[in-house]
């Protein structure tokens, strides 16, 4: 496992970081993909958030493509569940479920078919930079500390821990106490386009009283976070079972998150950083227009710089530690938009290794034909 210097080496296997390790590994280039637990996907696996949001507007027109549609796509290839196939006549969102013990196998499948050398189980210790360009890393496995010399790193952690650890200047949110768990429930209606038809399970999305933290993300937090989500959790069953609206026969947790639900932790501070001011603003570089999944209304043009931190070269960004703060943010930080801004920061990784230059160097204008041409990515508004 000590082989210490590639082309592209992206922390953090998140459905980000999986996109990026894809993009840059399909251009030739030799690629490094790590990750703390032992699956690919994130939240999107570990953290059992199976719900692939919309890659459309709302009103039928795609706005996401590339290898953000084909994660969607695949993402039941070992599952029951499809998107519906009608979201284009106004019938529902282009979206779907999934089981995440598929989207991990599908995802393995696709990694290993582009050559992307994967390190499980292995946790990033610290980052080193000369002068301003990040340099190298060391991480910690069963081997040990390993340090890690890369051409180009990606930091695709979900906050932004690369960058932390060298000693950037982070932005930080507050985070509302999510709990989403896979459980048994007689009481849940089993039947349509669901998981339920076929697992008979239910899917508690927010079973907790809205709580939020606006304590900055630490290792206590992350702790004292977990801890309490699942005390209310225990608290909820508890409630049931003693006014007898439910027993241990017939409502019980399956499986608990792996993965700390934090939706906002820590990003970087880019060379731009989009905010709520930033909706229906044309920029300069785009890279891909979003929607929102909350509304049909808002839409922004995510640039090319939010990916690029204001004081670090030899590093980009990816997932939801790009630089967006606020209402941006939400946008930003759900699973469709992260897998665009990794396949993009794996793709710019690429072509400015292609043309000898770094990727706060990278003329826009390479990059966008490449998405464009290669991905049929929607750059403008209508």
């Amino acid at each position: 496992m000590i082989q210490n210097q590639y082309d592209v080496t992206v922390c953090g296997a998140g459905v980000a970081g999986v996109a990026a390790a894809l993009a840059a590994a399909r251009r030739g280039m030799k690629t490094l993909l790590i990750e703390k637990t032992t699956q690919p996907g994130g939240l999107a696996t570990g953290g059992l958030v199976l719900v692939y949001l919309a890659l459309c507007d709302g009103k039928g027109n795609q706005m996401i493509s590339g290898i953000s549609e084909e994660l969607l796509k695949v993402s039941n290839q070992y599952g029951p569940l499809d998107p519906n196939p009608h979201w284009q006549a106004g019938n529902g969102r282009y979206i779907t479920r999934f089981s995440p013990a598929s989207f991990v196998l599908a995802m393995d499948e696709l990694l290993e078919n582009a050559g992307v050398e994967i390190w499980l189980d292995t946790v990033l210790v610290k980052a080193e930079k000369q002068n301003d360009r990040l340099t190298s890393i060391t991480v910690s496995n069963k081997s040990g500390l390993v340090d890690i010399d890369s051409k180009l790193f990606i930091d695709a952690t979900g906050d932004a821990d690369i960058l932390y650890l060298s000693g950037h200047t982070c932005n930080y949110s507050e985070n509302s106490m999510v709990l989403w768990t896979v459980e048994y429930n007689e009481n849940a209606p089993k039947g349509g386009n669901d998981l339920n038809a076929h697992l008979h399970t239910a899917i508690h999305a927010d079973p907790l009283e809205n709580v939020y933290t606006r304590e900055p993300l630490s290792g206590k937090m992350v702790t004292d976070f977990i801890l309490e989500s699942r005390r209310r959790y225990r608290n909820l069953l508890k409630k049931e079972y003693a006014e007898q609206t439910a027993t241990r026969k017939t409502h019980f947790p399956v499986t608990l998150q792996t993965v700390p639900p934090i939706r906002k932790g820590r990003c970087i501070n880019g060379l731009f950083t989009m905010t709520a001011e930033s909706l229906f603003q044309t920029v300069e570089d785009p890279i891909g227009v979003i929607g929102d999944w909350r509304t049909e209304k808002k839409q922004w043009q995510i640039p090319y710089r939010a990916l690029l931190p204001a004081d670090t070269t030899g590093v980009l960004a990816a997932g939801r530690c790009i630089s967006a703060i606020g209402d941006a943010w939400e946008a930003t930080r759900v699973i469709p938009v992260a897998a665009l801004t990794g396949e993009v920061a794996g793709t710019a990784a690429a072509l400015s290794l292609r043309h000898n230059c770094l990727p706060h160097e990278l003329p826009y204008e390479i990059l966008r034909e490449e998405l464009l041409n290669v991905n049929g990515f929607k750059l403008e508004f209508d």
